[in-house]
C-alpha cells in the first residue's frame, strides 16, 4: 500500500535512509562468532571429560607386533633449533608414550635424534611405522635396515633424549623441543621379536587458554554482531528527499526494494496437471537455459559499465528483467508455486498473465558498490537463498539418492499433493511460496547489480507486492496498470522483445 508523505516542495519525494551495512556487517561477525564460540565450548567439553588424571589424552591400546628388533615411529621434525624457536622453553605440549610386552618381559622404549636412531638401528632389520589409524585402529610397516645384528643392547647408549625400560608397563613422557626426532620400542636386550601393547598420549599446556579465546572472542562477536543487526533493523532514520520524475506526482517512495513481484492464483486448479507441467514446461526450460547464459555475460558487461560510468545500459537492463520475468511467469506455473494452468507465453516483456516482474530503473549506481555487493553484502541472504532454493541431497554414495529443491520445491510439492487428493490449495501455503520466491528475486536483482537498494529481511507475503517500487513511467502520464494490480508494459518504441 502506497502512503503519501507530507509536501517537501516542488516535484520532490520523501524517502528514508536505510542501514544495510550495520545490518551485513553485523550478521557476517555472528557468522564468524558462532563457529568460534563452539570451538571454545567444545575444547572446554573435551579438557572437562576426555582428559585422564594427568591432563593427557590419550589413544586406546593396540598391540603391535614385529620380527625385527625394533618398531619405530617416521621421522617427526619439530623445527630447527635456534633464537627463533620461542616454544622450545615453555612446555607448550608433552607426549607420552605406555608400553607393556606381550609376553611379560622387559620393554625397552625411548625417543631420539632421527640420525642418531637411524645410524644405531641401520646394522639390523627394524619395521618402521606409518599410515597409523586409529578409528579403525590400522597401520603400515616399512622394512628398514641393513639386516644384521645391533652391536649393542639399547639401554648401553647414550644417546637417547628420553627412555624407560624394565619389565611391566613403562611410561615416557617428554616435552617436546625443537630437532627431528624418531620414537623406538625393543626388547631390554635388543633381541628380535618384539610385541608390545602400546599407548601415546599428547598434552597440550596452551589449550585451556585457546578454549577460553575462542569462547570470549565468539561470545564478542556474536554480541557485537547482534547489536549491528538490532541497529540495522531499527525503523529507518531521518527523511532524506530526493527528486520526483518530471511530472510525477510527489508521493512516498519505500527504498527497500525496486523489485515488484506478483502472482494470482487461479480460482479453480486442475488436481493433476501439476505432475505434468515439468515436462509441458521443456521448451521454456532450453530457451531459459540459454536465455541465462545471455544474462550472465550481460551482468559481466553491466559490471564494467557500472564501475567505469555509474549506469546501467537501459538496454542490457531491460533485457535482464525480461529474463527475470520470463522465468518467474516459468516457475509460477510448473515449479515454484503452480499457482495458473494458463501456460506462460514466450515473451521478455509483460504479458496478461497471472504472474509478472518488473524492477524499478536506477539512473544511478554506486561504483564502489559494484565491486562488494554481489559477494559480501549479499552474503547473509545468499546463505538463506541456499535454504529457500537450494539443492537437497539425501543418502550417501552407496544409496539411494534423494534429491530435493529446497524449502521452496518443498512446499511446492506438498502444496501439489495436498491439490491432487482433496483438490484445495490453501491459500496460506500459496501466499507463503510466493513470498519465498519473491525474497529470492528481490536477493537475485542485488546480486546482478541491478540495483544499489538493499534487499529487506522480511517476508512479504501474498499475491500483491507490498515492499515494491512501481517503476517509473516513460511519459507524463501515469502507468496503466493491469486488473492484478501491476504496471502494464510501457509503450516505448522497442521495450517489448519476444521471441
Amino acid at each position: 500500500m502506497t502512503t503519501h508523505a507530507p509536501p517537501s516542495g516542488p516535484g520532490r519525494t520523501a524517502s528514508r535512509r536505510s542501514r544495510p551495512v550495520p545490518l551485513v556487517v553485523g550478521i557476517l561477525l555472528a557468522l564468524v562468532g558462532f563457529p568460534l564460540l563452539l570451538g571454545g565450548l567444545g575444547l572446554g567439553w573435551a579438557m572437562a571429560t576426555q582428559r585422564d588424571d594427568e591432563g593427557f589424552f590419550s589413544t586406546s591400546t593396540e598391540q603391535l607386533t614385529t620380527e625385527t628388533v625394533a618398531l619405530s615411529s617416521e621421522v617427526v621434525t619439530l623445527g630447527e633449533a635456534g633464537p627463533d624457536d620461542w616454544w622450545a622453553d615453555r612446555d607448550l605440549a608433552t607426549v607420552r608414550l605406555s608400553a607393556r610386552s606381550a609376553d611379560a618381559s622387559a620393554v625397552f622404549i625411548a625417543i631420539a635424534p632421527s640420525a642418531d636412531v637411524a645410524d644405531y638401528l641401520g646394522s639390523a632389520s627394524y619395521d618402521e611405522i606409518s599410515d597409523l589409524r586409529t578409528d579403525p585402529f590400522d597401520y603400515s610397516l616399512t622394512r628398514r635396515g641393513a639386516g644384521g645384528d645391533l652391536r649393542a643392547a639399547p639401554t648401553d647408549q647414550g644417546f637417547w633424549t628420553a627412555q624407560s625400560s624394565g619389565p611391566g608397563t613403562q611410561t615416557l613422557t617428554w616435552d617436546l623441543e625443537p630437532g627431528t626426532y624418531t620414537a623406538v620400542v625393543m626388547n631390554l636386550d635388543g633381541s628380535p621379536g618384539v610385541a608390545v601393547d602400546l599407548s601415546a598420549g599428547g598434552r597440550l599446556g596452551w589449550l585451556a587458554p585457546l578454549a577460553w579465546s575462542l569462547g570470549l572472542l565468539g561470545g564478542a562477536l556474536i554480541v557485537g554482531g547482534a547489536l549491528l543487526v538490532v541497529h540495522g533493523a531499527r525503523p529507518p532514520g531521518p527523511r532524506v528527499l530526493r527528486e520526483a520524475a518530471p511530472g510525477q506526482p510527489p508521493e512516498a517512495i519505500r527504498p527497500d526494494t525496486p523489485v515488484t513481484l506478483v502472482g494470482a492464483k487461479d480460482p479453480q486448479l486442475n488436481r493433476g496437471l501439476w505432475v505434468v507441467k515439468w515436462f509441458l514446461a521443456i521448451p521454456h526450460f532450453i530457451v531459459l537455459a540459454l536465455l541465462w547464459l545471455v544474462f550472465v555475460v550481460l551482468t559481466v558487461v553491466a559490471f564494467f559499465a557500472i564501475l567505469l560510468t555509474g549506469r546501467y545500459p537501459r538496454g542490457l537492463f531491460d533485457l535482464n528483467v525480461g529474463i527475470l520475468r520470463w522465468s518467474w511467469r516459468v516457475q509460477f506455473y510448473a515449479t515454484a508455486a503452480i499457482g495458473t494452468d494458463r501456460y506462460p507465453p514466450f515473451t521478455l516483456g509483460h504479458a496478461d498473465y497471472p504472474a509478472d516482474l518488473d524492477v524499478a530503473y536506477p539512473e544511478r549506481l554506486s561504483r564502489g558498490l559494484v565491486l562488494v555487493k554481489s559477494w559480501l553484502l549479499a552474503l547473509p541472504h545468499l546463505i538463506v537463498l541456499g535454504v529457500l532454493a537450494g539443492t537437497w541431497q539425501f543418502g550417501d554414495a552407496d544409496d539411494l539418492q534423494f534429491v530435493g529443491g529446497g524449502l521452496i520445491g518443498a512446499l511446492t510439492l506438498a502444496a501439489g499433493i495436498l491439490l491432487l487428493f482433496t483438490g484445495r490449495y490453501p491459500a496460506p501455503l500459496f501466499d507463503l511460496l510466493v513470498g519465498l520466491n519473491r525474497w529470492v528475486y528481490r536477493v537475485t536483482a542485488y546480486v546482478a547489480l541491478m540495483t544499489d537498494t538493499y534487499p529487506p529481511f522480511r517476508l512479504d507475503q501474498g499475491p500483491a507486492d507490498p515492499g515494491g517500487i512501481a517503476p517509473k513511467p516513460s511519459t507524463t502520464e501515469a502507468p496503466a496498470t493491469t486488473g492484478l494490480g501491476w504496471p502494464a508494459e510501457e509503450r516505448r518504441p522497442g521495450r517489448e522483445v519476444e521471441v
